[in-house]
């Protein structure tokens, strides 16, 4: 079970350094008044497009502003002060208010350099994109950290549950946690434990794909992952890392 507790280590650390990250004098990544403007009107120049594909790129870059912080807050389980801080620095990483799969890869990647995080971050940014549209409201940022740091134990099993269960269907298969597992051991990189070999990925598969497969029908239910977790304390201290304070 130490592959989940690794996960749910390497998530908190992500999400703490996500949330405490304030703008500082230096850091400022939002462009220049009608530099984007420019750039589009030299694209346009460039590649001799018309008016309205000029229009269809500013589009792409309009300013995405998200529901009142009172809304925020009933929705969530942030108090107001919190949500501000996390908006400063959400717009810093992300001046237009929403953020791709991309740019959300490249924000892990700082945090995790010893090894290669593309493929768990892309895992987790699906976690979080409800809507399916490719890309993060801040919202949705709000929303996925609300469950993780402020969630309830089941809530937070909830949300492992839908990252190992990676195309939806509400089944756990063993090739679904062989991927979340090696996405894991290539993040964590030189500092995994046990170090990574050819077989260390399906071994720990294998052990513990057999504990959770109580039935034994070669799929985990969220049921059979429920009550696996919860009789595990290593897991219940994993997800305890994610309650952070601002």
């Amino acid at each position: 079970m130490g592959v989940l507790f690794s996960s749910s280590i390497a998530m908190g650390q992500a999400i703490k350094k996500l949330k405490l990250r304030k703008s500082s004098p230096g850091r400022a990544r939002i462009p220049p008044r009608g530099s984007v403007r420019k750039r589009l009107q030299s694209s346009q120049s460039f590649m001799s497009t018309g008016d309205h594909d000029l229009e269809d790129l500013e589009m792409q870059v309009v300013r995405y502003k998200p529901e009142g912080l009172d809304v925020l807050c009933r929705k969530s389980k942030f108090t107001r002060k919190e949500l501000q801080i996390m908006y400063r620095g959400f717009k810093q990483e992300c001046p237009t208010g929403i953020v791709n799969e991309e740019t959300f890869k490249e924000i892990y990647a700082q945090f995790f350099p010893q090894g290669d995080s593309s493929a768990y971050a892309h895992y987790v940014f699906n976690t979080f994109d409800h809507d399916r549209n490719g890309s993060l409201s801040f919202e949705e940022f709000v929303m996925g950290l609300s469950v993780l740091s402020r969630g309830t134990l089941q809530e937070r099993l909830q949300w492992a549950f839908n990252l190992y269960d990676i195309n939806g269907d509400g089944f756990i298969t063993k090739d679904e946690m062989t991927d979340i597992v090696s996405a894991i051991y290539e993040m964590m990189g030189r500092f995994s434990e046990p170090m990574v070999d050819e077989n260390t990925t399906k071994e720990h598969v294998e052990r513990v794909f057999h504990k959770m497969d109580i039935n034994r029908d070669g799929v985990i239910t969220f049921d059979e992952f429920m009550e696996t977790c919860r009789r595990d304390e290593n897991i219940t201290k994993g997800m305890a890392i994610f309650d952070t304070v601002l």
